[in-house]
């Protein structure tokens, strides 16, 4: 994970960065990880878990695990 990170964090500029996550990544799973980054956004302005599944078209488990991962960073 350290790679990772540092590999990410090298560089400054928005469109290398956007580069270098189309190398790692396949474009679902560039779209899972917008998805769940709305779900936890939406958490944090407070909308009710069932409101988000519906409206990104998840699952309630789904909406229910970025809760916990919302949580998680609040705590750190």
């Amino acid at each position: 994970m350290k790679n990772l990170i540092e590999f990410l964090s090298e560089v400054d500029d928005v469109a290398e960065l956007e580069k270098r996550l189309t190398v790692l990544l396949t474009p679902n799973e560039i779209s899972e990880m917008v998805r769940r980054l709305n779900i936890i956004e939406l958490l944090d302005q407070g909308v009710a878990q069932r409101d988000i599944a519906k409206q990104l078209g998840v699952g309630i488990a789904t909406v229910t695990r970025g809760s916990r991962a919302l949580k998680e960073l609040k705590e750190s």
